[in-house]
């Protein structure tokens, strides 16, 4: 159920749109559509859903090694006749002998002959060889189907983390485009203010300072972008270009910022127990191998020969044209059941499965490690929830006073009653109030990032997507 419900999830990914879209066509880009973009084109998620078909494949073949071994066989050959009167079976074989007469002695008399054989085996009991055979398979058809599903859980939150950072990267450029304009502005005035007098020129050298200070920033903050676009475009698998991403993240916050999803439903927790699961069903298998084998067997053979039925190495009745050779002249058939044990198998199979056991107890220390580090994951990204709430509401009576500062100390320079030092102290502090009040917006939702990604609970980030 927990897989079925997490390949809705994913569903939803995958026909959120009537059609693929083009980012060459169209740069604006949703959340969803990224996931979407991304869940299609990346490799890793292919080469994944390439093993899942194999695997299921494999489910297949190991449901037909019930089938019984039919094998046919047609020979020519040519050579002596010196045996023992009787009949016997090859096991597993497609040959069947009867021969003439013995002889007092090897003589060397020689003729064409053929046969024509047919042989069936069948394994009808194997004590639960063949089904443990099955169980493996369709347990790896699990675990590959996990794998994939966590893949692409795992592929979700890398780019959702990273359409965050580079919403927030591009926010800083608006921020930094902004705050080199009112620099460039406030310039202007102290310029004509210094012209006139009315201030010293030393005021016109720092706020020369200040735009090309303001300007350095508006390049970081470009750079920040261009390497946050990079890292979303090799997400989806795309080249790299301006993506026009929706803002309206840094308008609201989550509605919704707990979840109820226990965290052994996590996709990579998940695919971690199917891995037990298969080596618990390969140590079965191994245990299996230690037991007998029943099996049906039957053959026909049809054989010619030129050596003729009163034959004897005194009368030298021999055919040796070719044709007579190898036209068929006598048949048999044998039919039977048998037990088949190789009492040295437990022998030979004991450390083979001491050795599952250690895989096995291997695979449940990783899910007990990664099960630890998701758990204080969860915790901590609790934690940043709590302080990114705590942020985001006090960052908006950070902004509001800031303005009034700045405001209050460009209007006491202008009248002479302030220096610039302290108007540009009020500039610095505006433009970290308005960076981080941004900061505040998206350390909310990539707190709710990391709260998903620890238990597993897309669905909390998905209902809140736009």
């Amino acid at each position: 159920m927990i897989q079925i419900k997490y390949q809705r999830i994913l569903l939803f990914f995958a026909f959120l749109l009537p059609c693929r879209f083009s980012l060459a066509q169209d740069h604006f880009l949703k959340l969803t559509d990224a996931i979407q973009l991304g869940l299609e084109n990346y490799n890793s998620i292919k080469a994944k859903n390439s093993y899942l078909k194999a695997s299921q494949a494999l489910v297949i073949n190991a449901q037909k090694q019930f089938l019984p071994d039919v094998n046919v066989a047609i020979q020519n050959n040519y050579g002596t006749a010196n045996g023992q009167f009787g009949s016997l079976y090859s096991y597993r074989g497609v040959g069947m002998a009867a021969s003439g007469p013995s002889s007092a002695s090897q003589n060397w008399n020689t003729a064409f002959g053929a046969l024509y054989a047919s042989n069936v085996n069948w394994d009808v009991y194997t004590f639960g060889r063949l089904k443990a055979t099955v169980d493996i398979a369709k347990s790896q058809v699990s675990r590959d189907s996990l794998d994939v599903l966590q893949e692409k859980f795992a592929h979700t939150i890398k780019i959702t983390a990273a359409y965050f950072n580079l919403l927030a990267a591009q926010k800083f450029v608006e921020i930094s485009q902004q705050n080199h304009k009112r620099v460039v502005a406030l310039r202007e005035v102290i310029k004509a203010r210094t012209l006139s007098g009315l201030n010293a020129g030393v005021d016109s050298s720092i706020a020369n300072a200040e735009v090309s200070n303001a300007k350095l920033s508006q390049i970081d903050a470009q750079n920040l972008e261009i390497q946050a676009s990079n890292q979303l475009a090799i997400l989806l698998n795309t080249s790299a270009k301006h993506f026009q991403l929706d803002s309206l993240y840094f308008t609201k916050i989550p509605s919704q910022l707990g979840s109820s999803l226990a965290i052994e439903n996590n996709p990579t927790l998940l695919f971690l127990k199917s891995r037990i699961v298969i080596a618990n069903n390969t140590q079965k298998l191994l245990s299996r191998n230690k037991l007998p084998v029943i099996s049906l067997f039957g053959a026909f053979q049809s054989k010619a020969s030129g050596f003729d039925y009163d034959y004897s190495p005194d009368n030298h009745h021999v055919d040796q044209s070719y044709f007579s050779g190898i036209a068929p002249s006598r048949s048999n058939f044998i039919v039977g059941a048998g037990m088949f044990w190789n009492f040295m198998s437990p022998t030979k199979i004991n450390h083979q499965i001491k050795a599952q056991q250690f895989i096995s107890e291997g695979l449940k220390s990783e899910y007990d490690l990664t099960e630890n580090q998701l758990e204080s994951q969860m915790i901590l990204a609790d934690q940043r929830i709590e302080n990114a709430l705590l942020t985001y509401k006090e960052s908006p009576i950070q902004l509001e006073a800031a303005r009034n500062a700045y405001e209050q100390k460009a209007v006491l320079y202008k009248n002479g009653l302030s220096n610039i030092i302290d108007l540009t102290q009020a500039l610095f502090v505006l433009n970290r109030a308005e960076t981080n009040i941004s900061v505040a917006y998206a350390n909310v939702w990539q707190a709710l990032v990391l709260k998903a990604a620890s238990n597993g609970d897309f669905d909390l980030l998905i209902k809140q997507a736009r």
